[in-house]
């Protein structure tokens, strides 16, 4: 395999898409996904995207999934592109008589190491227990956010609750402890293997509401299929130095096993990647 990245690459059935595989999938936006970052071959928390994927299906088609099919998909998309690092995206259309699969390879990537300066709006997004297509809302406000000179969006419900970054969850630590807001959102695979390993290590957790003018108190982390990154401030105010929940953070994700996708890949990270959240 190679380490050389071609152009971004979309798969369907294991073979490259053709127009016809993309077009009602570029023109009807239906469908679920998830993403995670390859690197030798292998992802974290295999098992959780395709609980997710299944999950999903189950709940917008009434219909199981077949994850088993997804996984080689996966697998021989890797083999036919001759990558062994990527960001992997698995999209999840309706179609007959099966879903339509699409496996898409870009450049592997990683979160930035600045602190994230925030600016938060009232949105919840729409079955937020869902990792849906409908993403226009996530970038919207992002775009909103970096127009005002921060960096990306915080969202809080109309009572002023913390709920998720526009595409990442956030850990909060609070005199020894990690705080996970409790609200409608996305629950992202990083935060639920994080949440396992900080639990396997005795780190204190706490799931409960979190208000919007706690953040300066406490300090944070945003987190996703990328990895963490420090939170800087929220509306101008500064929150409080991460520095103690991104080491056990970085501990944790040590700890955190890779999957292999296909048996002839290796394992870790192998190339530069891309940073940014």
């Amino acid at each position: 395999m190679t380490s050389t990245w071609p152009a971004l690459l979309i798969f369907r059935d294991g073979r490259p898409a053709t127009a016809a595989d993309l077009a009602l999938p570029a023109l009807v936006n239906d469908g679920h996904f998830t993403t995670m970052q390859v690197r030798g071959g292998a992802v974290q928390g295999l098992e959780l995207h395709l609980q997710r994927l299944d999950r999903a299906h189950r709940r917008l088609y009434a219909q199981p999934l077949d994850t088993g099919r997804i996984h080689d998909d996966c697998a021989a998309a890797i083999v036919a592109s001759g990558l062994v690092d990527a960001a992997l995206r698995i999209t999840v259309h309706p179609g007959e008589p099966g879903p339509v699969v699409l496996v898409s390879l870009a450049p592997p990537a990683l979160p930035g190491t600045n602190g994230l300066q925030l600016k938060a709006f009232t949105y919840v997004r729409e079955s937020p227990e869902v990792k849906h297509v409908g993403t226009f809302p996530l970038f919207h406000y992002r775009r909103l956010a970096r127009a005002a000179g921060a960096d990306d969006a915080l969202f809080v419900t109309r009572d002023g609750h913390v709920c998720e970054g526009s595409t990442w969850n956030l850990a909060l630590w609070d005199r020894g402890q990690v705080l996970w807001p409790q609200a409608p959102a996305l629950r992202g695979t990083r935060e639920q293997l994080l949440q396992r390993e900080f639990g396997r290590a005795g780190v204190p957790q706490l799931t409960r509401v979190v208000a919007l003018d706690e953040l300066p108190t406490l300090a944070g982390i945003a987190c996703n299929s990328r990895g963490v990154q420090p939170l800087a401030s929220v509306d101008g105010r500064a929150m409080q130095d991460p520095g103690a929940l991104v080491a056990l953070a970085a501990a944790a994700d040590a700890r955190i096993p890779w999957d292999s996708l296909d048996a002839r890949a290796g394992q870790g990270p192998t190339v530069a990647a891309t940073a940014s959240l």
